[in-house]
């Protein structure tokens, strides 16, 4: 079974799971406190490698430190849905080419990801939890460096999430958060007369620290 065929499954089982707790358990669905608003400072640093015609070589996309906002809201005590919204500005290049590395552009992406999360010990101090789900990427302000014409297309991703709050009182939290999206895109452009064509696979890591206020 593929890695992405194994994700997708993944992220399917913890949403059909959290629908079927929320249908079993109606009087859970008003938790205490059921929305949680963080704001974390993240680092996304891409995992990039490309196939790309006719030139050869792969891609090198540089690494960005972003601030993001994150909106959570808990079905259950247990189970939580989790939607991160932010912007990533980042530097492709094609490297290892036939004709040596070549700049292709500056990109800022709009991932919103959607992952649903299960809590651990949702009334400790230390609250770790893991998640699944799917992310969406927009790429826009593209700017050509050296070739022409580049175009990058949105496409559908998957997510995995691991991370822990740690309450400071009734409703403020520290947080640490580790994702890692499996994101692809179509790459188009011109060097000169020559169309190249690239299939590129950023797949980030994103690495979060930030705090919390759970109301």
């Amino acid at each position: 079974m593929s890695l992405l065929k194994t994700l997708r499954n993944a992220a399917c089982a913890a949403g059909l799971a959290a629908a079927a707790t929320l249908s079993a358990s109606p009087a859970l669905a008003g938790a205490e406190h059921p929305y949680l608003i963080r704001l974390r400072g993240l680092v996304v640093a891409p995992d990039a490698s490309a196939t790309i015609t006719p030139i050869g070589g792969s891609a090198d996309i540089t690494t960005s430190v972003v601030p993001e906002l994150d909106l959570n809201y808990f079905i259950t005590d247990n189970w939580a849905l989790e939607l991160i919204l932010g912007v990533t500005p980042h530097k492709a290049t094609a490297v290892h080419t036939a004709v040596g590395d070549v700049a292709l552009g500056k990109t800022v992406l709009l991932p919103p990801t959607l992952t649903v999360q299960y809590h651990f010990m949702p009334h400790e101090k230390f609250r770790p939890y893991v998640g699944a789900g799917l992310n969406y990427t927009f790429f826009f302000n593209t700017k050509d460096e050296g070739v022409s014409d580049l175009h990058l297309k949105n496409n559908l991703g998957y997510a995995l999430q691991a991370g822990f709050d740690y309450a400071l009182d009734e409703h403020w939290m520290f947080n640490i958060d580790v994702k890692k999206l499996f994101l692809s895109t179509k790459a188009s452009m011109y060097a000169g007369p020559t169309r190249i064509a690239a299939n590129v696979d950023i797949d980030p890591w994103i690495i979060g620290a930030g705090i919390g206020y759970r109301f």
